[in-house]
């Protein structure tokens, strides 16, 4: 039971973590949409895109199922951690001040301002507004979508705790959406891709061995010091990365 919560428990932080960070960058447009064009348009065109999302995920989940699970962990595992690598260097480039922080509340503004200049809003249907939130539903869902199918193609019975992390993530974005009506400014961005590029990483290299044969030592337990070596890295990186950020601001 333990050696199972050393890969169920870092699956289900993976997932939530990740999938946060996409709903937040969601959220922002979908706050931007609703102020300026209204809410129906807004709800309604994140709504299909969730829908379109749930049945991709359906679909692709059965389709694994049909191929050996060795060959989906070494692709599966080679992409993701690529994926989470990508995530990691910006945040750690971000974190070191060479690359500015991302801004929820300058991309509202700029959102906003972009919507504002498609005109009113008829009495009918609100097109625009549909679309301009399906579309970045879609967009950032995609990803959502992609890791948790990467995450939970890794081994028997982690597509489940994978989709319930992205869910609890969902869930969370869309209560302090509801409850604030603001870009979500506030949350750690950097530090939550900081985490999640570790996460990512750590579950791509451990699956890319699986793929590859490797005997890990300690099994599922080889993923703690994956994350563990993976945070390591990047936090000497990151802070031998300073001196350069400060000679570019001078």
């Amino acid at each position: 039971m333990i050696g199972n919560w050393a890969h169920l428990g870092p699956t289900i932080l993976a997932s939530f973590f990740a999938s946060m960070v996409e709903f937040v960058e969601a959220l922002t447009v979908i706050l931007a949409v609703g102020t300026v064009r209204g809410w129906r348009g807004a709800l309604s065109g994140a709504g299909a895109a969730l829908a379109v999302l749930a049945v991709l995920v359906a679909v692709l989940g059965q389709a694994l199922r049909a191929i050996p699970l060795g060959w989906i962990q070494l692709v599966v595992g080679a992409l993701l951690l690529l994926f989470g690598l990508r995530w990691l260097r910006k945040a750690s480039l971000r974190a070191a001040g060479i690359i500015p922080l991302h801004d929820e509340t300058a991309t509202f503004a700029k959102e906003t301002e972009r919507l504002r200049g498609h005109g009113g809003i008829g009495a009918g249907f609100d097109q625009v507004g549909f679309m301009a939130a399906f579309q970045i539903t879609m967009l950032e869902g995609v990803e959502v979508v992609f890791i948790v199918i990467a995450i939970g193609a890794g081994g028997a019975g982690l597509l489940l705790p994978a989709g319930l992390g992205a869910l609890a993530a969902l869930a969370v974005v869309v209560t302090l959406g509801v409850v604030i009506h603001r870009p979500l400014a506030r949350i750690p961005e950097n530090t939550l891709k900081f985490v999640v590029g570790i996460l990512l990483s750590a579950f791509g290299a451990f699956w890319f061995g699986e793929g590859l044969g490797v005997a890990w030592p300690g099994d599922d337990w080889a993923i703690p010091a994956l994350i563990a070596g993976f945070a390591l890295i990047a936090l000497v990186t990151t802070r031998l990365s300073r001196p350069a950020a400060a000679r570019i601001a001078a």
